[in-house]
């Protein structure tokens, strides 16, 4: 057998067992040239109300956000700018109290996790600063293992959150404190050992650097409309998309994968979008076990720029681009003149696509 037959039948077996129910649940309207596509949509029709079409599979029922204490949907846009103050020198201080809780997630309908999480959700909570503030983290560790908070920025050792450096043993608590730089797309995770446990149970989350515009008056239009709270980034749409997956029978393989954690959410209930409105997506992969992710955007093309830490593209007019684990970039495209409807975007390797990293645009005309 396979390997990947090996790693679905494992999941048809898990899963099931739970009250889980894979179907071929491709739903018609998941085509922007379906005719019945316009009246679908303004009848306000979910995907999982809609009809079936052969072609795919998808989870029946819904993980309770509730319960779980964190929604995939409001992680799309929930930046959390911390607590703002003003330090003597002019500098702005952003302060953040994060704790490590350990708690039973469910990732799938009917399937419970047992995570190790910041702040009680996974991915952690999303904190977006701007270039050149200070950041400061009150970090207190709830669980019963070492943790800690390791940046991807410039900073120094002192601060470098690996093993052994500014780690929190149970019930103790540490500090954190360096400048934002550089701007872009950033990770942080614990880096206690063994670090493979530490960051497939879930311990990861968003760091974001706006650019400062009057670091870049030769780019200060482009670095305006990164920077949230300007009219310029109003403009935007944007959203935190975090690739990860979660190994349910503890075999050091994947058997769900996911957009914020929860498989197939925005294929159900695809991301509504303005279409004269340009879309920017912070897009970060953390996925264990497998060496690389993707993303595919269907019908359109993007720009992307690697880790976000250029005002230029990386790359221009790509529909597909590959992410190491940890690697992360900001993707930029519009569906301005395009017909409205559902427009997919999913990983490229198709195990991933079929066991839940699939999802779709609704793009609003």
């Amino acid at each position: 057998m396979e390997p990947n037959s090996i790693r679905r039948s494992l999941l048809g077996a898990g899963l099931l067992g739970a009250g889980t129910l894979f179907g071929k649940l491709f739903p018609a309207n998941a085509f922007a040239q379906s005719p019945d596509l316009s009246k679908s949509n303004q009848k306000g029709m979910d995907m999982s109300q809609s009809g079936m079409v052969h072609g795919g599979n998808m989870m029946v029922g819904d993980v309770d956000s509730t319960k779980n204490g964190f929604d995939p949907r409001k992680m799309l846009t929930d930046w959390d700018g911390g607590k703002v103050s003003q330090l003597s020198n002019g500098q702005t201080l952003r302060e953040y109290n994060i704790v490590v809780k350990e708690k039973e997630i469910e990732i799938a309908p009917g399937i419970k996790y047992p995570a190790w999480t910041y702040n009680g959700r996974v991915p952690g909570p999303t904190i977006r600063v701007t270039e050149g503030d200070r950041v400061r983290i009150n970090f207190k560790n709830s669980g019963s293992h070492p943790h800690t908070i390791h940046f991807h920025g410039i900073h120094s050792a002192r601060q470098d959150g690996i093993a052994g450096t500014l780690e929190a043993f149970p019930e103790m608590e540490v500090t954190y404190e360096f400048e934002a730089k550089p701007f872009g797309c950033h990770l942080y995770h614990c880096h206690s050992v063994p670090f493979k446990r530490h960051m497939h149970k879930g311990m990861y989350g968003a760091f974001i650097v706006d650019p400062d515009p009057q670091k870049h008056p030769e780019q200060q239009a482009v670095a305006k409309s990164r920077q949230l709270g300007t009219p310029e980034n109003a403009n935007w749409q944007e959203f935190l998309m975090v690739m990860n997956a979660f190994d349910t029978n503890f075999d050091e393989k994947n058997e769900v994968y996911a957009i914020n954690t929860i498989p197939f959410e925005f294929m159900k209930r695809p991301i509504r979008v303005e279409r004269d409105r340009p879309i920017r997506i912070y897009l970060i992969n953390v996925v264990e076990f497998d060496p690389l992710n993707s993303f595919h955007l269907h019908a359109n093309f993007f720009d992307f720029y690697d880790h976000g830490t250029t005002l230029t593209p990386t790359h221009r007019i790509i529909d597909t681009v590959s992410m190491i684990q940890a690697q992360r970039g900001i993707l930029e495209f519009s569906f301005k003149d395009f017909e409205a409807g559902n427009y997919m975007f999913h990983a490229h390797q198709s195990e991933f696509l079929e066991l839940g990293w699939m999802a779709a645009f609704e793009v609003m005309a």
